[in-house]
């Protein structure tokens, strides 16, 4: 089974940038889709950006152009590069991963799931 720790939360001013980091341990997630995923409070929890194991990659609208989702095989480690950040974009991120996955960006669809790093942006 695989582990999922986040680092790189954080503050940071409206229009800085973020870089997450999701360190995977355990069974490699060479198979998996690998997720990153957040929820404010009083919103629903969202899908943000996937990566699947091969490569390919989807966004949700709300972060797509702004947001940037990789993996490091080597390091087995996930990451989502975060640009042009604003307010709204204040919540708790995760990462998750999930095998047989139907609908990429929906949370529900993953069972493993990250402790979650908090970020927030200030105006």
């Amino acid at each position: 089974q695989v582990q999922l720790v986040e680092s790189g939360g954080g503050s940071v001013q409206a229009g800085g940038s973020l870089r997450l980091s999701c360190a995977a341990s355990g069974t490699t997630h060479s198979g998996y889709c690998m997720g990153w995923f957040r929820q404010a409070p009083g919103k629903e929890r969202e899908g943000l950006a996937t990566i699947g194991s091969d490569g390919r990659t989807t966004y949700a609208d709300s972060v797509k152009g702004r947001f940037t989702i990789s993996k490091d095989g080597a390091k087995n480690t996930l990451y989502l590069h975060m640009t042009s950040l604003q307010p709204e974009d204040t919540a708790t991120y995760w990462c998750a991963a999930a095998n047989n996955v139907g609908e990429v960006l929906n949370w529900e669809e993953y069972h493993r799931w990250g402790q979650g790093t908090q970020v927030t942006v200030s105006s």
